[in-house]
C-alpha cells in the first residue's frame, strides 16, 4: 500500500528482520523520553511468537509497519481472539502494539490496514489496545506520562489519544493505576475493629506461597482469579496452557512473601500477587541483554534490593465479595504484602490496573492512602 504523494508505505510484517524492526521502532518513537523503559527484546520476541506464547496461539493476527520517506514511522497489530468473542458476543477484533510518530496520515494508514483486515475476518468493531490480550499489557496511557511504567504496564505518548480519536475511536472504559508509598499503617480504630472482628472467624486463615509446590500454587491463584474477575469488563479466563506458561515466567522473580493466600472454610478464597519492578533494574539496558547486561541483571537481582513493587493481581471469590469478611480479607492481604515488602527495602509500589467502575476497591485503596496517578483507556469504533 503506497501513497506516492506522501512517501508513505504500509508493509505487513513477514520476515524475522521485519519483526525486529517492529520491536525496535518504539525506541525511536520514545527517543528523548526519560520515562520510557525499552522492553527486553528477547522477551518481546517470545511474546510475539505464537509458538511460545499461548495467548496468541491459533489466533488469526497480522502486523504492519508504516514507513514515511523510507524510515519506520509506526506499527500496529490486529488480532481476532475467539475466546473474547465467545464470552462477550460483541463482534470485536483487537488492535495493539500501537506506536506512531505524531502524524495523522501515518496513524490513519495503520488503523485502516488493521481495520480492513479485521473486517475481512468477519468482526464488526475494533477494540484496544491489547498487547496481546487483556491478561497481558492493556490500555492506552492517557494521563501519568511523567513517571516510568512498572513491570508489565505500557507507556505511551500524550498525542496517541488525539490520533485515535481523530480516526473515530471513542472511550470504551478507563482503568487506573494507583501509587502507594509504603509507610507504617495508621488504620483508623473503627476500621481496625471491623477487620479484627471479621477475621476472628476461625474459618479464615492466611499463608504465603509454597515454592516447593509452585505449579499447583499458580493453579490455585488462577482458579481464584477466574472466579473473582469473571464479571469484570473484558474478562477472559486463563487456559491450562496459559497457566503453565505463566508459572514458568513468574518463577524466576517470585519470592514466597509476594504471594498471599487466604483460605475460608478450608478452601482457597483469595490471593494477592506482588511482582518486583524489574523495569527499575533494566532501564539502562535499551532492551538488550547481550553481551553483558544479562550478568548485570543477575547481579542486581541478587545483590540489590528492588525498591519498587507492583501488585498486578488480587482477587476474592465472588461468594465473599459482598460480605464483610471479603472486604476484611482484601485489607489484610494488602497490609501483609506491604509489610513484607517494606521490610525488604521497597519504598514505592503500584496497584494496577483497576477498572473505573470498581468503586469498592478504589474507595478502599484511596482510604488506605493510595492515589490514582495513571489512567489507561480502552478505545473502540465500529468497522
Amino acid at each position: 500500500m503506497l501513497d506516492k504523494t506522501a512517501a508513505l508505505e504500509i508493509r505487513a510484517v513477514q520476515t524475522p528482520a521485519d519483526l525486529k524492526t517492529f520491536i525496535r521502532l518504539a525506541n525511536d518513537i520514545y527517543a528523548g523520553d526519560p520515562n520510557y523503559v525499552a522492553p527486553l527484546e528477547y522477551e518481546l520476541l517470545a511474546r510475539l511468537d505464537a509458538n511460545k506464547n499461548p495467548s496468541i496461539k491459533d489466533r488469526p493476527l497480522k502486523r504492519w509497519i508504516a514507513y514515511k520517506n523510507g524510515a519506520p514511522a509506526g506499527r500496529i497489530q490486529a488480532l481476532v481472539n475467539q475466546s473474547h468473542l465467545d464470552r462477550h458476543q460483541d463482534g470485536a477484533g483487537h488492535f495493539g502494539f500501537f506506536e506512531c510518530i505524531d502524524d495523522q496520515k501515518v496513524a490513519h494508514a495503520l488503523i485502516a490496514a488493521a481495520g480492513d483486515w479485521l473486517k475481512s475476518q468477519g468482526v464488526t468493531k475494533i477494540l484496544g489496545p491489547f498487547n496481546n490480550c487483556i491478561n497481558e499489557e492493556t490500555g492506552l496511557l492517557v494521563s501519568g506520562f511523567d513517571t516510568p511504567p512498572y513491570v508489565m504496564m505500557p507507556h505511551g505518548r500524550p498525542y496517541y489519544a488525539r490520533l485515535l480519536e481523530a480516526e473515530g475511536f471513542h472511550k470504551a472504559v478507563d482503568m487506573h493505576a494507583l501509587q502507594y508509598v509504603p509507610r507504617p499503617q495508621l488504620m483508623p480504630e473503627k476500621r481496625q475493629r471491623f477487620i479484627d472482628k471479621a477475621l476472628s472467624n476461625p474459618k479464615v486463615s492466611f499463608r504465603n506461597i509454597d515454592m516447593s509446590d509452585f505449579k499447583a500454587e499458580i493453579r490455585r491463584v488462577i482458579h481464584i482469579f477466574n472466579d473473582a474477575w469473571s464479571d469484570n469488563w473484558g474478562f477472559i479466563p486463563f487456559t491450562e496452557e496459559q497457566i503453565e506458561h505463566m508459572a514458568a515466567e513468574l518463577r524466576p522473580i517470585i519470592s514466597p512473601h509476594n504471594v498471599v493466600f487466604c483460605y475460608y472454610d478450608g478452601e482457597p478464597a483469595a490471593f494477592a500477587l506482588v511482582l518486583p519492578d524489574v523495569n527499575n533494574l533494566t532501564r539502562d539496558f535499551g532492551g538488550k541483554l547481550l553481551p553483558f547486561n544479562w550478568a548485570k541483571l543477575l547481579w542486581r537481582l541478587k545483590m540489590q534490593p528492588v525498591p519498587r513493587a507492583r501488585m498486578p493481581l488480587m482477587g476474592v471469590v465472588r461468594k465473599l465479595q459482598r460480605k464483610p469478611v471479603g472486604t476484611a480479607i482484601a485489607y489484610k492481604m494488602i497490609i501483609m504484602a506491604q509489610e513484607a515488602n517494606v521490610s525488604r527495602g521497597v519504598v514505592h509500589s503500584e496497584l494496577s490496573w483497576i477498572l473505573e467502575s470498581n468503586e469498592s476497591m478504589l474507595t478502599m485503596l484511596l482510604d488506605m492512602g493510595a492515589e490514582i496517578y495513571k489512567t489507561y483507556r480502552m478505545y473502540e469504533k465500529a468497522l
